[in-house]
């Protein structure tokens, strides 16, 4: 069964600035792909398995929580 990024980091104990640093991405996009707030392009995909030594069909991408669309016009 795939592991998420953040699952991994944890297993793997890397940091969000080690993940950048083996990525090249950007760590704001790394801290994104890690809390599971991003759903990563093909690309971003290949870096990040790469850095894990795995395939990309191992790791769960993808949003942790669902996204919800949110009426209104605000407080007030």
């Amino acid at each position: 069964m795939p592991t998420s990024v953040g699952d991994l980091c944890t297993q793997y104990k890397v940091t969000v600035e080690e993940l950048t640093a083996r990525t090249d991405l950007d760590s704001h996009r790394v801290l994104a792909i890690m809390l599971g707030r991003w759903t990563p392009s093909p690309e971003e995909r290949h870096k990040v398995a790469e850095a894990f030594d795995l395939a990309v069909d191992d790791i769960a991408w993808g949003h942790k929580t669902p996204i919800q669309h949110i009426y209104g016009h605000g407080p007030g």
